[in-house]
């Protein structure tokens, strides 16, 4: 694919997990799908992608991952986003991640997700 189809790819990832339309994620994901989340054990499969956002996002009634740089190198195209959310209870939480994601014919093949766990388990357990 090209660097915009690629760029286009996430893009679309990104709106599907901010809308959570479940649905048109499994569309983005690749038969094959891997998944290494920060604090999660290891996905792999459609069923088992699609199953975990569900379970990350149920903590936050409003959410948002908000792509602030995208650079894409072929196949490879890494992420810099900045997560906002608010809490049941009220509480806001925004912090910065990296999302390194992998395409392959088409689809996103590999994702990993890296962001600083100890300062959000902090944050969550100030409430």
């Amino acid at each position: 694919m090209s660097d915009e189809a690629n760029r286009e790819l996430v893009l679309r990832y990104f709106e599907c997990i901010n809308s959570e339309d479940w649905v048109g994620l499994r569309d983005v994901w690749h038969e094959e799908i891997e998944i290494r989340a920060v604090g999660a054990r290891p996905r792999h499969g459609r069923d088992d992608a699609v199953a975990l956002y569900p379970r990350l996002f149920q903590a936050w009634p409003t959410h948002r991952d908000e792509p602030t740089r995208i650079v894409v190198a072929g196949d490879v195209v890494t992420a810099e986003v900045t997560f906002t959310g608010t809490m049941a209870d009220g509480r806001q939480l925004s912090f910065d991640a990296v999302d390194v994601i992998d395409i392959a014919d088409g689809r996103i093949r590999r994702l990993t997700n890296w962001y600083d766990v100890a300062y959000v388990r902090d944050q969550l357990a100030a409430g």
